[in-house]
């Protein structure tokens, strides 16, 4: 929420590690601490999240996944405080969001002796889900922040590196991002290609839309695991799917009134 005025900014249920992080920020603005070694603290969390719902210890796996979005909050916030922007730094927390999804998804169909199809739809469902968010919210930050230069709207040409970053690197990981997220991309797009026409979203759609931040997603499936329904994680994130088409309507309604 941080790269967002304050006329912009909307209660976002899957942000509650913001205020955490930007503290955890402050503390390491002036150590060696950077932003990307946070990333690799955040998928060190997520992984012991899949080692605890692998060996049964689901109220700690709950924990670590919620400790996982906190942390994943961290970097972008000590990336701005040291005034470090980073495309490695944004294609490797995408790349490793999606992977851990995945892992989470596996563990709990293995432990829960699910079917494998089921969990892989699950797993294709939240990443659907997450990209629906992403594709409003970047669209509100590009086109009234004013300063986010790493994340864009449509993800098509390989960026140059930033200042301190190699070349290389970065096209390694923008094509890694392609290949994990390109297929979500355009199927959000094709459902609204023109949201991006829209300059500002009600902050009270932005609300709506943010059950579907990754955040919020972690923090349900923490609450399940926590209470002792892993067999229910799978359908539930399958039929958490059918918003998408409420909200992209609802996206499209409103467009149709702003220009009546």
């Amino acid at each position: 929420m941080s790269k967002l005025s304050a006329e912009e900014k909307f209660i976002d249920v899957s942000d509650y590690g913001r205020t955490i992080a930007i503290a955890c920020a402050q503390k390491l603005k002036d150590t060696k601490v950077t932003a990307i070694h946070i990333t690799l603290l955040f998928g060190v969390c997520g992984l012991t999240a899949v080692y605890c719902i692998l060996n049964g210890y689901y109220v700690a796996a709950g924990f670590f996944l919620i400790l996982k979005s906190i942390i994943d909050a961290i970097d972008g916030e000590l990336a701005r405080a040291k005034q470090t922007p980073s495309y490695i730094g944004r294609y490797l927390d995408s790349v490793f969001d999606n992977i851990l999804n995945f892992l989470f998804f596996i563990s709990i169909c293995y432990v829960a002796k699910s079917v494998w199809w089921m969990s892989l739809i699950a797993y294709a469902c939240m990443q659907l889900q997450g990209t629906l968010y992403n594709y409003y919210y970047v669209i509100l930050r590009t086109n009234t922040a004013g300063g986010d230069t790493t994340s864009k709207i449509f993800e098509t040409k390989r960026p140059l590196a930033l200042l301190g970053e190699n070349q290389k690197v970065v096209n390694v990981l923008f094509i890694m991002y392609l290949i994990l997220y390109g297929i979500y991309d355009k199927i959000i797009y094709t459902l609204d290609r023109k949201a991006h026409k829209i300059i500002l979203f009600p902050n009270w759609f932005m609300t709506m839309i943010s059950i579907y931040g990754l955040g919020f997603q972690l923090l349900i499936m923490a609450i399940m695991l926590a209470c002792g329904l892993i067999d229910f994680i799978i359908p539930f994130f399958i039929c958490y799917t059918t918003f998408i088409l409420v909200f992209v309507t609802i996206r499209k309604v409103y467009l149709n009134i702003r220009n009546s």
